[in-house]
């Protein structure tokens, strides 16, 4: 999928000009982002997103028309040939450090000491290492370190 997944301009955006409010308006809602965050780990069909969400079917189907319409979803007929499944696209993918992010603050903020949670890890086990954005000479970078710029 291309960089540009939408195709044409939305009278409805919350803010238009702020990538931040788009990407919210597409993705906001809690039940997107963990329909999105089950496609990374595998899931692919409506029965194992209402499972492991548990979320209403009526819901998740209005969740997965949205995210497929916005190209961040595919649907594709199964192997087996008799179900459809979805499966996430480059644009759906990119999402990664998104999830990354939400997750690892997350585990910063929204546990008790020593409360059980989950943890990512690579393919060798290991936990994934914290986020921290940087400049390009490598200083961190942070909300006072940085601002907006509007382009033309």
């Amino acid at each position: 999928m291309s960089r540009q997944t939408l195709r044409a301009p939305n009278p409805d955006w919350t803010d238009p000009e702020c990538p931040v409010a788009r990407t919210l308006d597409l993705v906001g809602d809690r039940w997107s982002l963990l329909v999105i965050r089950d496609a990374m780990d595998g899931t692919q069909s409506f029965t194992e997103f209402q499972r492991r969400t548990g979320i209403a079917r009526n819901i998740l189907t209005d969740r997965l028309r949205k995210l497929i319409a916005h190209g961040l979803l595919a649907q594709r007929t199964a192997p087996s040939g008799r179900r459809q499944e979805y499966v996430l696209t480059d644009a759906g993918r990119d999402l990664f450090p998104v999830v990354l992010t939400l997750r690892q603050w997350g585990e910063r903020h929204a546990f008790a000491a020593g409360e059980t949670h989950s943890v990512l890890v690579d393919q060798h086990g290991i936990p994934v290492p914290e986020i921290a954005p940087t400049s390009a000479d490598g200083t961190p970078l942070g909300a006072d370190t940085t601002r907006v710029q509007k382009t033309a």
